[in-house]
Order: C-alpha cells, then sequence, then structure tokens
C-alpha cells in the first residue's frame, strides 16, 4: 500500500468509489463487447446487441449522476509535491473521462434513435424512448450516420483514455508511491492495518 496511511487519507466519498467503479467495470465489458458483437452468430447477436444498448442507458444514467454528484463534492486535494504539468494533465484527463462516459452512451442512443427499427428493450422491464429526431428523413439519416462514426471512433479514444488512467494511477501507486490511487479504492481495500 502507499506510504500514507490508509486511516489519515482525505478520500473520496463512498458514493463517488461505487459510481467510479460501477461506471468503470460496464464500460470494461461493453468495448469488447461492442467492437466484436457485430461478428457474433446470428443466434446471440441480436441479444448482444440489445444488452449492449440497454447497458450503455445505464452507463449514462450513473454517468450524468456521478457528474452532478462530483461538482457538488469536490474531489480530494492531490499530492502536494505533484508538479504543474501534471496537476494540469490530471485535471484534463478526469474531465475528458468525464465527457466520454456521457457523450459515448449518448452518440449510441442518439444512432439507435435515428434508425428507430428496434427498441431499446430494458432489461425486459420496458422500452427506453428513442430520442426526438428531426421530421426531415435524410437530416435524421445524416444524424444517425454521424452519431454511427463518433460512436465507434469514441471506443477507440475509450480504449486510449482508459489506459492512460490506468497507467498513471498505477505509476502514482507504484512509483511515486502516493495515496491517489488508494483514496478511490473501496475502503475495505485499505483497512488493512488500520
Amino acid at each position: 500500500m502507499s506510504t500514507v496511511h490508509a486511516s489519515t487519507l482525505r478520500r473520496y466519498d463512498p458514493v463517488a468509489v461505487f459510481l467510479h467503479w460501477a461506471i468503470a467495470l460496464l464500460i470494461i465489458v461493453m468495448i469488447p463487447v461492442g467492437l466484436t458483437m457485430e461478428d457474433w452468430p446470428i443466434a446471440w447477436r441480436f441479444q448482444a446487441i440489445n444488452l449492449h444498448k440497454a447497458t450503455g442507458i445505464c452507463i449514462l444514467a450513473l454517468s450524468v449522476f456521478r457528474l452532478i454528484w462530483r461538482l457538488m463534492n469536490p474531489a480530494p486535494a492531490l499530492p502536494d509535491g505533484m508538479p504543474g504539468w501534471q496537476r494540469w494533465a490530471a485535471h484534463l484527463s478526469h474531465w475528458l473521462l468525464y465527457a466520454f462516459i456521457i457523450l459515448m452512451p449518448l452518440s449510441g442512443w442518439l444512432m439507435v434513435s435515428a434508425s428507430a427499427k428496434y427498441p431499446i428493450v430494458f432489461f425486459g422491464v420496458g422500452e427506453a424512448p428513442f430520442l426526438p429526431m428531426p421530421a426531415d428523413a435524410a437530416l435524421t439519416k445524416f444524424i444517425g450516420g454521424l452519431a454511427h462514426e463518433v460512436h465507434e471512433y469514441f471506443g477507440f479514444v475509450a480504449i486510449a483514455l482508459i489506459l492512460v488512467h490506468l497507467g498513471a494511477a498505477l505509476k502514482h501507486h507504484l512509483v511515486d508511491r502516493d495515496a491517489v490511487l488508494v483514496r478511490m479504492l473501496p475502503r475495505f481495500l485499505t483497512q488493512r492495518g488500520e
């Protein structure tokens, strides 16, 4: 563990920690499924696509809630000795991640809404509504195509952002030996030795 004792940390609050890990786990599952589901056997493909869409709506809802929570509950301060450029990079990468976790599922929902062929069946409970589209069919088709491209490219941007985020967290923990990673871990993982 970090050289900073877990009981002295200013940590993220439990809601922020839960949202971070819930969204992270959903995204880690969604990316490989999204990149490969078109190649799955037809018997599984329709179910996979619908599960992908419903999970995307969950990620969007959790992400909007997470952003609101973050604005109301500021993050713990970064370590005092961290160079200015690293602070700037940390803030930039976090806000890029917030933008991604909202825009990625939103672009998918927009793409699905533009085609309006298949409803988003929300885990067998009901259907998520389509987003409103213009009356002009050509414009709706253009929006759908653009949303498809954005959604696809965001998948690759997501992989890069996640790798940078993970690399920075591990660098703080293993090289700098500060508490940046530990403060986002669930409390039960850091209570040894308290």
